[in-house]
């Protein structure tokens, strides 16, 4: 059986424990991945750290050169990287390129970095004096990413990184670590000198690791709210910079005056693709008034036509959860939901796929006159279940909104300008879509939630990524002439 190993300074590195990774669609172990400790990461680290004596020191042009490469070879692998994807996480194979290209757009605004990397400068504050800045890289910097986007993710965080002039170690999910490899394998055929680029492999103790070793100088993360939590309060404790995005509960508000065809279709989209398995699924609708009835009629028409399979199958909408214990979470969670009151209109349990009956398959999952007491309300379910609650006004559904701990994603289907301007205004969220239901922001804006779904003030790419990977200097300068006279002054000086 494969074994997936760390990847440290240019070569694969082998591990001593190993844990199973599964093929979602069948439930069969397909691979064995090293699980790293203090030891390997110290190791990358001592790979990167000699690395970044050199990258650090590299034109832009050469860095550029290697994100032009590196992006052309993300195009040409596109259709491999997406069946990797698909085989350890279980989503369709066009989800998956779909999050390549997201991915590739953060290399793409890498790529024009020249630009965004220019500083400043001030001709004659003071008399014979100007200032200028400029910025300079961290160090080595550290990734832990989730098993939801194993290549979208690590792409928001890595290219910026490196791009300028930091070196990288990233941690992916241990559920499915083939892209982290196949990654590195096409870092190091766009040129990208070794050690700049590492992979360490492993659940808690690398994470650990990670967290608190003196040669990291900032950590990315992105998963559940709680970890995040551990991971800002872990790595800030030890000096380090930190951005930490948490989980969600993504609303879409639909209007009495919205297009309830229009908003069904995108909202079981956004519900449903990728099996809900994305921190900004669609995971509860907040019908308005008389838009109540007719909105969960058609909802539960497409959510009924969605075809559930293996992702690597022609025509599939939605592929299997990625392990057996999230199937069994959330055909528990609807469960509950029916015991606390809400009505089943979908029920996505017990799902059997023809030959892939031990598959993690479970059905969408629709559920009606949901209330914020719920569970099915509360928690972060992660799967193919959506919620639907009602509310009088947009007023209600706005306060209803701002009063979940979460603040990550948000849409609202409506036909009025004004209405769209009062939500956008008044919302407590971070990402808002108008007619929009999974409003990812391009990788030239940053991606970030409020409240509970972003810990600390780090959102994560865009500027906010070349900011959080590099730190100012600023340079007052004064020539002299050789025979000028000037005389020092005691006081604090000033720019007259």
């Amino acid at each position: 059986m494969t074994t997936i190993p760390h990847w440290i300074n240019g070569s694969p590195v082998p591990g001593t424990d190993t844990a199973p990774v599964f093929n979602p669609a069948t439930g069969a172990e397909q691979a064995r991945v090293a699980l790293g400790g203090s030891d390997d990461v110290d190791a990358a680290v001592t790979a990167a750290a000699h690395a970044f004596e050199t990258w650090s020191e590299s034109s832009l042009t050469q860095r550029t050169q290697v994100m032009f490469a590196f992006r052309q070879l993300l195009v040409e692998h596109e259709e491999e990287l997406g069946r990797i994807i698909s085989a350890e996480h279980g989503k369709t194979v066009d989800d998956a390129r779909g999050e390549i290209t997201r991915g590739r757009e953060v290399v793409e605004f890498a790529c024009g970095l020249g630009d965004v990397l220019k500083g400043s400068f001030s001709d004659q504050v003071s008399r014979g004096i100007d200032v200028h800045n400029f910025r300079q890289p961290l160090g080595v910097v550290a990734g832990i990413t989730p098993f939801n986007f194993p290549a979208m993710v690590p792409l928001w965080m890595h290219p910026i990184a490196i791009a300028t002039g930091n070196t990288f170690i990233l941690k992916p999910s241990e559920r499915d670590p083939s892209a982290a490899n196949f990654v590195a394998e096409l870092y190091r055929k766009a040129g990208l000198p070794d050690g700049v680029f590492n992979v360490v492999h492993g659940g808690k103790p690398a994470v650990d690791a990670i967290l608190t070793h003196p040669g990291i100088e900032a950590v990315s993360f992105v998963g559940s709210t709680p970890i995040a939590k551990y991971v800002h309060e872990t790595a800030t404790a030890h000096g380090k910079r930190v951005q930490a995005l948490g989980g969600a509960k993504n609303h879409a508000v639909v209007l009495p005056d919205a297009d309830l065809e229009f908003a069904a279709n995108h909202i079981t989209a956004g519900a449903y693709g990728s099996a809900g398995e994305r921190c900004m699924a669609v995971s509860v609708t907040v019908a308005v008034g008389d838009a109540a009835d007719g909105l969960v009629e058609v909802l539960e028409r497409k959510a009924r036509e969605i075809k559930v399979g293996p992702g690597d199958t022609p025509g599939t909408d939605m592929g299997p959860l990625v392990t057996k214990a999230a199937q069994e979470r959330v055909e528990n969670a609807v469960g509950v939901a029916a015991t606390q009151g809400a009505t089943v209109v979908v029920d996505g349990r017990g799902l059997k796929v023809d030959g892939h009956e031990d598959g993690f398959f479970t059905g969408p999952s629709l559920l009606d006159h949901v209330t914020t007491e719920m569970d099915a309300y509360k928690e972060e379910l992660f799967g193919p279940v959506l919620a639907v609650v009602r509310a009088e006004s947009l007023d209600d559904a706005i306060a209803l909104i701002n009063a979940n701990p979460y603040g990550n994603g948000t849409a609202l289907f409506t036909a009025s300008g004004e209405a769209a301007r009062r939500f956008q205004r008044n919302i407590k969220v971070g990402m808002i879509g108008i007619n929009v239901p999974v409003p990812v922001p391009m990788s030239y804006y940053s991606f970030g939630g409020w409240k509970d779904s972003l810990i600390g003030d780090s959102p994560i790419h865009g500027p906010e990524g070349i900011r959080f990977y590099t730190r100012p200097k600023v340079v007052t300068t004064r020539w002299p002439q050789p025979a000028q006279q000037t005389t020092a002054g005691f006081s604090f000086p000033t720019s007259s």
